[in-house]
């Protein structure tokens, strides 16, 4: 995978000169005129084309040893390894055994009207303003028992912590 625009072609093909490319993009030419003997030339051309050569080498290198993903196909990209697909099947179970606890608190502990408060506030995310409206309740009334709701579900969480898995 020669580059023939690369540093190292560029500067190998015009042996007069020692050719790079600046960071802006410019291509540079340094010849014998701009050294103070033939033989400093000669030394910096040397010293330039093995070093250009050795990152050129490098960059192969790296290259013959990856393998680029639009080369797979969609399948080969999209397969979980056993290790995520187990994680994912493990934190499923977690969370479908939080959702049945959560459920189980929620009609356990809190009364209705907080099962039924805390549930628009949390779940369908209307606001205090809203769900006093909607209930034509006073908005601090409505407001104090959505605290005591998340107040007693996490009582009841606490307490059933000792006897979940996770």
């Amino acid at each position: 995978m020669f580059d023939p625009k690369s540093d190292y072609a560029l500067n190998k093909i015009d042996p007069e000169a020692i050719v790079y490319i600046d960071a802006s993009g410019v291509l540079t030419r340094l010849t014998l005129a701009d050294f103070s003997s033939p033989e400093e030339f000669q030394r910096w051309k040397m010293w330039s084309d093995e070093s250009y050569r050795q990152i050129e080498n490098a960059g192969i290198a790296f290259s013959k040893h990856t393998l680029s993903l639009s080369s797979l196909s969609e399948k080969a990209t999209t397969t979980q390894s056993p290790e995520d697909t187990l994680m994912e099947t493990l934190e499923q179970q977690e969370r479908e055994e939080m959702r049945c606890l959560l459920m189980e608190g929620l009609g356990k502990c809190l009364t209705p009207k907080q099962h039924r408060r805390l549930w628009l506030s949390c779940f369908c995310g209307l606001t205090v303003r809203q769900i006093s409206q909607t209930e034509n309740a006073n908005f601090q009334n409505v407001a104090k028992s959505i605290v005591a709701a998340k107040k007693k579900l996490q009582k009841f969480m606490r307490m059933q912590g000792d006897k979940t898995p996770f």
